[in-house]
């Protein structure tokens, strides 16, 4: 993307996550400060663009298994990140045309595509709210999004590759916790966070090293530490696994491991 196609309020000096995930997405919105600051990780990490490949996987196979499934016709997508096909109501409308799907996020240039590319079918609705996760009254009590959604029937709420931006003293826990009290009965958490378990100490070091360089929190979660965002909920099969491991497409045999894929998921539903 060139600086003439940027929109008004963003500093493309300054890597923003939503665009390094999106060039390691093999997407075109993102500019050198994101592209420089995502070969740094993958220097430490050579697997990056496996572990985030592997983490859409997960979230097209989440949103798909609870719209079949389950029957959700509603999903909250906070954190979503650049328009990426396909996107939740793209997938949540293909199986049922009449699905509401809201996106959060906090960046200006994520808005101004968010709006002109997320328009869903005529039988749904789409809508973006501009907030941060951090303020989750803010999203919670806001008309944007219970004006898209319906109170009385359950919520998909998608958490997938935000949380681990989100370090311990900023309250991950009770920010999740805020969420899904919020959310109404027989809803779901779908969420996935960044883990070392499965790399090697030297090149978990190195991976800690090049997050500090970038600048931006960073909180890779052990299994343990992730489960602890799933007390009092349950778990759906195959329990907290890594990314590729989560339900599998159909003849998916030669999946990436957990030192590839980098990434712990898991989906529940809220009693």
């Amino acid at each position: 993307m060139s600086d003439s196609d940027v929109p008004p309020g963003i500093d493309t000096s300054r890597m923003h996550p939503a665009r390094r995930y999106d060039y390691l997405l093999g997407g075109k919105d993102n500019f050198e400060a994101d592209r420089a600051n995502a070969e740094m990780l993958t220097r430490a990490f050579p697997a990056a663009r496996v572990a985030a490949m592997e983490n859409r996987k997960f979230l097209r196979r989440a949103v798909s298994t609870l719209a079949r499934e389950a029957g959700i016709r509603q999903f909250l997508d906070i954190g979503a990140g650049l328009p990426t096909s396909p996107n939740v109501h793209e997938v949540a409308q293909d199986i049922a045309p009449e699905s509401r799907v809201v996106y959060v996020d906090n960046d200006p240039m994520v808005l101004a595509y968010a709006r002109a590319l997320l328009t869903g079918s005529e039988a749904g609705a789409t809508a973006y709210v501009d907030a941060d996760l951090r303020d989750p009254d803010k999203i919670l009590n806001g008309q944007e999004l219970w004006g898209t959604l319906d109170r009385s029937r359950p919520v998909a709420l998608l958490l997938v590759a935000i949380m681990h931006f989100i370090t311990d003293d900023m309250n991950p826990y009770g920010i999740v916790r805020r969420y899904v009290e919020a959310m109404p009965p027989g809803s779901y958490l779908v969420m996935s966070n960044g883990t070392l378990d499965a790399l090697p100490p030297e090149k978990a070091d190195a991976l800690r090293a090049a997050f500090a360089r970038s600048g931006e929190p960073a909180a890779p979660r052990t299994r343990a530490e992730f489960a602890r965002f799933f007390d009092g909920l349950d778990l759906l099969d195959p329990g907290i696994v890594a990314a590729p491991d989560w339900r599998p497409d159909p003849g998916d045999d030669d999946r990436p491991g957990l030192a590839d894929a980098a990434v712990h998921t898991a989906v529940a539903r809220i009693p």
